[in-house]
């Protein structure tokens, strides 16, 4: 579409450029623009267009224009501010979606611009009204309707009993106090959204002041609130209920007409299936759903046509008296969803950044010829950034596998190797701002059995139960994980078939090959992931055309082992593949392989050199929420979207679900049945078969159930979020009510922290893995393991082994004044330590077998060896985590007493008292301490090789 300057009204110029919302009133057939803070105050003479500019995270902007009608504009004015939409939409490059908006049946987007409702005052400019300005000294008692779930629609009737009726929400406005009417058809989400208009009103019209009161219907005079309500009336009477209306709304909703404009015509299309491939890019089209009415226009036509069919559309609402129709104006290649699901099919649209970019670029150099600065309009898009996991990662984990209708207990050093063909339940526990957390989730392998997934699901919802559904819970699929399951993970291996007696019984059955991993056999794996902290080795098949140039591998055959670095990865890719080494292959040297000059033996072991891909695995980028409104009956699911949504949208009643693309969230209330939270699962399940916002993802997207008052970080964080609102009791409109009445102090449930959930079948055992560092964006990290504790670990590393390491890695904390006892013992003790340990203090990572095998019998030497070891490494961390609790505390220990170490042992017959029991070292001499650790050391020294590693293990694990 080609644009004059000319065809632009100035009033435009620099419109769209930035996030917000702008106004503008038609005076005289042009638009004025409106102050900010007169936005939603509408007179019913008038009419007025609305541009709302959102910042997409792609970088781009959307834009959405409504035009608004009053009640008594005139036809001229409203049929100018039509026109101009079209202009305006022109300004911005023409692919906003526009809507026409009419007083009392506003849209549910239109609405939410304008929280809690819009209240259209008496007047206007051009129709001659005079603009009502409000008589502080006298108050009209005035009645209003309310009605609506979601977004309110506010229209005032006249003060009078017959206004009344049981299907809706009326609000009394006195001088001294504020009536909300309850009809008895009025549902409880209908009456909390019409508080919020009460308190509206209460700031707008009381300045906070007046009281207010709820009135149910049917209530007798007995209640002296509804006694006084209906003293305005001349008392109590039984409402006559209403005749039920005849309405073709549906029949209009179903029955779906295409109209073609051409050459200043309507032409009607007849055709068999509403498809597509109708549409012709030159042409402008209506589609009449009744209720709705679309305007489509082509890509290639001219202003003028677009005009023109806007008026035809006006012309033929007006001539057929639809007053109530809404009419929605879409461009080719920006269609609504609601649009597009009219059809019977619709292709799949391809990404449309740079043709959007390409789009502002064109209106910033037409504004820029207009004289306007267009620094906004022409800002890039955001650099992308690694996702955030918002879960704090200092707390336990348990891991379970499914095995034959039941679950397995994992041990630590297994808990993070999964296997393709199998199923497994994980719990962690962290703590929360005011109490502790609780997620439960499902991993389901790619080659894993469905018998094995409905076990999986089964057990995790009776976890859920058992947990008073205080855990949010997930289901999520291998190969798309979400950040928040890999940060817990922190180091996670995925290796090739299952352990499972079901997987085992299922390719037995089958004939199915079982290509298990075997550490002595063939294997290959990509390495991947954004850090230490969130790393990850997949086991992929072991040919060339697995490698990617993105991506570094680990390749072995039992007693060779290469690593594989990609051209296109970075220091940090080559870094993660030597952490992952020390847990799949820790005992052998490994041989490097640079991409391009590979060794014979590398590509003989992958069966010969091919060609292979160099383009990154992505996940899938998250991208704007969406909040819909879930309606589970019979089986069938309806969803309704909630525009510009805020945590209030939330009802307890209902179930509702935020989508993130990349992930999604049920949302629970607590007044939801019991039979309805454990569908919740399912529910998610449907919403991705529905596809309603039609982009075609995956039935794996992970999937999150949120119970309300147990919101993890990573959901509130979509939300300005308000804990102590999901801690309040009753209804959703008896908490509100207890806000408005209570001038917003609401009853509270008292906070705890709850106690660790341990579900299912009682192992006996506390939670295996307790981490000591947080990725919250808000906590710093700080890992456990004191510097004291990480030299003597060192200590036992061989010199001319491979440097191991720890993920994740060790940040450093500052000890501003850390525990110093006798000063000449303190010294002394500290060159022992670095005459034993050596100048190297890295931290270390000892490796993890994906099996454990047989241990051999511990002679008596050994085992007096380790319990030496183990005690020193024992008193050291000790000291290291007294020195944490103490580190800002002052210190002055000289002159401690010396005690032989006999008498310090806690096994000791009678052991030395009035000590710091967590600083017993302190009180050795520095010839003792020498002696102890030094017996340590040479003890270790005569270890067995294996025996070494193993207690390597133990002291980098503790």
């Amino acid at each position: 579409m080609s644009v004059s300057m000319k065809d632009l009204d100035p009033a435009f110029r620099g419109a769209g450029q930035k996030e917000g919302l702008e106004v503008w009133r038609i005076e005289d057939f042009k638009p004025v623009p409106i102050p900010s803070s007169s936005h939603g105050k509408f007179f019913m003479g008038d009419s007025y267009i609305i541009l709302k500019t959102t910042a997409l995270k792609n970088g781009s902007l959307r834009h959405d224009i409504h035009y608004w009608v009053g009640r008594d504009t005139s036809q001229d004015e409203a049929g100018t501010a039509a026109i101009l939409t079209i202009e305006l939409d022109a300004a911005l490059g023409g692919r906003a979606v526009q809507y026409r908006e009419v007083q009392g049946n506003e849209t549910e987007k239109f609405l939410s611009y304008f929280r809690p409702c819009i209240m259209p005052q008496p007047g206007g400019v051009a129709s001659g009204f005079k603009h009502v300005e409000v008589n502080e000294q006298e108050h009209a008692t005035r009645l209003y309707v309310c009605s609506g779930k979601r977004v309110v629609h506010v229209k005032e009737v006249p003060f009078a009993r017959s206004s009344l009726h049981h299907d809706d929400i009326f609000i009394l406005d006195t001088k001294s106090k504020i009536f909300q009417f309850n009809g008895s058809n009025s549902s409880i989400q209908e009456r909390a959204k019409a508080l919020e208009v009460v308190q509206y009103i209460k700031d707008t019209f009381h300045e906070g002041k007046c009281e207010v009161a709820a009135v149910e219907d049917g209530r007798m005079m007995a209640d002296a609130e509804a006694g006084e309500f209906w003293g305005f009336f001349g008392g109590f009477a039984p409402l006559p209920r209403r005749a039920p209306v005849d309405s073709n709304e549906k029949d209009e909703e179903t029955t779906l007409k295409l109209l073609c404009f051409n050459q200043g015509k309507l032409d009607s299309i007849n055709y068999e299936s509403l498809a597509h491939e109708l549409l012709e890019t030159n042409k402008c089209y209506l589609l009449d759903c009744g209720a709705e009415l679309f305007l489509w226009t082509g890509r290639t036509t001219s202003l003028q046509e677009r005009k023109g069919a806007n008026e035809a559309a006006e012309k033929l609402l007006s001539d057929a008296n639809r007053t109530k129709t809404h009419v929605i104006k879409v461009i080719e290649g920006f269609e609504t969803i609601m649009f597009k699901s009219k059809f019977k099919e619709w292709p799949q649209t391809p990404d449309l950044k740079l043709s959007s970019e390409d789009g502002r670029g064109k209106v910033a150099a037409l504004l820029k010829r207009q004289g306007l600065n267009v620094k906004g309009l022409m800002k890039a898009a955001p650099a992308k950034e690694e996702p955030q996991p918002y879960i704090d990662c200092t707390g336990s984990l348990q891991v379970w596998r499914v095995n034959d209708k039941d679950k397995t207990l994992l041990s630590s050093s297994a808990q993070s190797k999964f296997y393709s063909g199998d199923c497994y339940i994980f719990q962690y526990m962290y703590p929360g701002d005011d109490k502790d957390e609780c997620l439960v989730g499902t991993w389901f392998g790619k080659k894993s059995i469905e018998e094995d997934r409905l076990t999986a699901i089964t057990l995790t919802r009776k976890m859920v139960e058992s947990a008073k559904f205080q855990a949010a819970q997930t289901c999520m699929y291998e190969g798309r994980e979400p950040i928040q399951f890999f940060v817990i993970f922190q180091s996670f291996q995925v290796y090739k078939g299952g352990l499972s007696s079901g997987y085992k019984k299922f390719i037995a059955e089958n004939g199915v090959n079982d290509d298990t991993y075997s550490e002595d056999g063939l294997a290959l794996f990509r390495i991947q992931g954004s850090g230490p902290e969130n790393m990850q080795a997949v086991q992929v098949d072991s040919v060339a055309s697995s490698l990617n140039s993105s991506y570094s591998y680990i390749l072995h055959d039992g007693n060779s082992v290469f690593t594989w670095t990609g051209n296109l990865t970075t220091a940090l890719d080559q870094e993660l593949v030597e952490r992952q080494l020390d847990v799949i292959k820790p005992n052998l040297q490994s041989r490097s392989q640079k991409e391009g000059s590979e060794t014979d033996q590398f590509w003989s072991l992958l069966g010969g050199k091919v060609e292979y891909s160099s383009q990154k695995i992505g996940r899938g980028n998250e991208s704007d929420p969406h909040l819909f409104s879930c309606i589970l009956s019979k089986g069938d699911l309806k969803i309704i979207e909630i525009y510009h949504f805020t945590q209030d949208d939330l009802m307890t009643e209902d179930l509702f679900i935020l989508d993130c693309h990349t992930d999604i969230f049920v949302w629970v209330g607590q007044q939801v049945d019991v039979k309805v939270r454990l569908q919740a699962l399912d529910v998610g399940k449907k919403f991705l078969e529905l596809d309603f916002l039609m982009e075609n993802r995956s039935h794996e997207t992970p999937i999150f159930i949120v119970m309300e008052g147990s919101e993890p970080p990573f959901f509130t964080r979509f939300f300005k979020w308000d804990s102590s609102k999901s801690l309040m009791h009753g209804n959703s409109y008896e908490r509100k009510l207890s806000i408005v009445k209570g001038g917003g102090t609401p009853a509270l449930d008292k906070p705890k922290r709850r106690t660790p959930v341990h579900s299912g079948r009682s192992t006996g055992q506390e939670p295996q893995r307790s981490r000591s560092m947080s990725f919250s964006p808000d906590r710093a990290r700080v890992r456990g393991r004191s510097p004291a504790f990480t030299a003597l670990a060192s200590t036992f590393e061989s010199a001319n082994s491979r440097n191991l390491s720890t993920p994740p890695p060790v940040v450093k904390k500052l000890y501003p004044k850390s525990a110093t006892p006798d000063p000449s013992n303190t010294s002394s003790k500290s060159s022992v330590i670095a005459d034993l340990t050596g100048s190297s203090n890295r931290p270390t990572q000892a490796p993890k077998s994906v099996e454990d095998g047989p241990v051999p019998e511990k002679p008596k030497q050994e085992e007096d060896a380790k319990e030496n070891i183990g005690s020193m490494a024992g008193r050291l961390e000790s000291l290291t985590i007294a020195e944490d609790v103490k580190e800002n505390e002052p210190e002055d220990d000289e002159g401690l007493p010396i005690y032989p170490y006999d008498l310090l042992k806690t096994t000791a017959a009678e052991p030395v008292t009035e000590i710091d029991v967590t600083r017993r070292e302190t009180y050795l001499s520095s010839a003792e301490f020498k002696e102890k650790f030094g017996m340590a050391k040479e003890a270790f020294s005569k270890l067995p090789k294996w025996k070494q590693n193993r207690m390597k293990i133990a002291l980098h694990l503790f």
